[in-house]
């Protein structure tokens, strides 16, 4: 990795549209923890360090538009906080739950939500079929987690009356809305929605698969 610059990249100066002036701080450190511990760590590729912004906090960013005030969320295998951490700090009305079962991203989780300050977090260790039964969030999210079809087994059972699942899923959106018919069918949900929302800077955007479950899932 040493050709690789640990340098925390600069922000773009639309950026600072996507958080509260009194977040800015905040979202600062935390792309400089990516940036450095993230990389040393193994939890950001050396090679994405330099696009943190644009690629990842940014697009990060754009779903918080989709979450509805004061709700509870929880984000399913966040690894380094993508995007849970990034929507606890752009979102302070938020109680943000990051789910993650490999001990090294929990701790680097738990050191971030630590060093950041952000007291609308909770770090859990555990797979979201653990919570199965015991806890419901308004949304639950996930990024480049599992094809959609997996990933409503694990994170359907989470959500509460009235809430969704909102997954990141780009350009294979469709794709995979087509791939996981018999799967959204067997969970009675709701006709799924392809939502393109766009984050306070005006120009970066998330295509997200949206997932309502009905009152009569199994």
């Amino acid at each position: 990795m040493s050709d690789v610059s640990r340098e925390t990249p600069l922000a773009p100066e639309s950026a600072r549209g996507a958080f509260p002036s009194d977040r800015w701080p905040l979202i600062e450190r935390f792309v400089e923890l990516l940036a450095t511990d993230g990389v040393v760590r193994g939890l950001i590729g050396p090679r994405e360090a330099p696009r943190l912004w644009e690629r990842h906090v940014l697009n990060c960013a754009a779903v918080a538009e989709a979450v509805p005030s004061g709700a509870t969320v929880a984000d399913l295998g966040s690894g380094a906080g993508l995007p849970g951490l990034v929507l606890a700090i752009a979102r302070p009305d938020l109680s943000v739950t990051v789910v993650e079962p490999l001990l090294r991203r929990t701790t680097f989780l738990d050191e971030v939500v630590a060093d950041v300050g952000l007291d609308n977090v909770v770090v859990r260790r555990g797979r979201a079929e653990e919570l199965h039964g015991s806890e419901r969030f308004d949304v639950v999210t996930a990024r480049a987690l599992a094809p959609l079809g997996r990933l409503l087994g694990w994170g359907l059972p989470l959500v509460a009356p009235g809430g969704a699942l909102l997954a990141m899923k780009g350009s294979s959106a469709a794709d995979e809305i087509a791939a996981a018919e018999k799967t959204l069918r067997a969970w009675r949900c709701g006709a799924p929605e392809i939502l393109t929302v766009t984050a306070g800077d005006g120009v970066s955007t998330a295509t997200l698969v949206r997932v309502a479950p009905t009152s009569g899932r199994r």
